[in-house]
């Protein structure tokens, strides 16, 4: 007997498909509902993460040590110093700890607003935006961050060097966290373009107002002005960069296949 309901294509089923109706009412108790597990989940990692604190400062100050004399050490200035050190080194840990949690958050909160075979994606877009994100900060401890150290102590070398572990760790934590974020540029693009806001075609002919908005954001995550270093952050960003094209042209959604 021939099926008189033959599957519809995708792009018909999501058509007919409806979405969950929210008020603004709706999406706020929802985001306070998501902000709340996030900040529930890095306080548990905070908690595990405090132990381990003078250990892992210990890691992440190899990259300053690996440069200064054999002798020499980070100071600091006030009691109260390692104390709070040790706080922000926790906390820090605590968000790459718990960035899969708080990823999931994040699709959880993104996920009303998508068809059906969209919320399929949960886990590569879970696994992905992790990977992205601890690729980032991973780039900036081994590469970024150690030629930042040399550039800027080279600059200083005239003088006598004493770098406080809170000037230290603050200039790290921020490019950590900023390379992490920039990382997770190839995921923004993915899902601007399954949402048909962006194409490959327009991504690659913005590409050269994209080259001058990551040089302008790699000159604010950096925190010296030689375009060396400047160059070091910019690069993989256009790399990545040109990564979400291509996403874009494999995942994007065909606009006159929905029209």
């Amino acid at each position: 007997m021939t099926d008189l309901n033959p599957e519809l294509p995708d792009e018909m089923d999501e058509e007919s498909e409806e979405l969950p109706r929210m008020t603004l009412l709706d999406h706020l108790d929802e985001l306070r509902k998501r902000l709340f597990a996030s900040v529930v989940a890095i306080f548990v990692a905070f908690i595990g993460c405090w132990y381990f604190s003078p250990p892992i400062f210990h890691w992440l100050q190899k990259p300053i040590l690996d440069v200064l004399a054999a002798d020499d050490k980070l100071a600091f200035t006030d009691l109260a110093g390692p104390f709070m050190l040790y706080i922000k080194v926790a906390l820090l840990s605590a968000i790459f700890v718990a960035s899969p949690f708080l990823l999931l958050q994040l699709w959880l909160f993104l996920r009303p607003g998508l068809y059906q075979r969209e919320r399929r994606l949960a886990v590569p877009f879970i696994v992905f935006t992790t990977m992205f994100f601890v690729a980032g900060g991973l780039f900036g401890y081994y590469v970024a961050f150690p030629m930042v150290v040399k550039f800027l102590l080279g600059v200083g070398q005239d003088f006598k060097q004493v770098v406080t572990i809170q000037a230290y760790f603050s200039m790290m934590s921020k490019i950590l966290l900023g390379l992490g974020l920039v990382f997770e540029m190839p995921m923004l693009m993915f899902f601007l373009a399954r949402l048909g806001i962006v194409s490959a075609r327009q991504l690659l002919k913005g590409f050269r107002w994209a080259v001058l908005g990551i040089f302008v954001t790699a000159a604010v995550i950096t925190p010296t002005p030689d375009i060396a270093t400047q160059t070091v952050f910019a690069v993989p960003m256009i790399l990545l960069y040109l990564l979400g094209v291509l996403v874009a042209a494999i995942f994007g959604r065909k606009r006159e296949a929905d029209e």
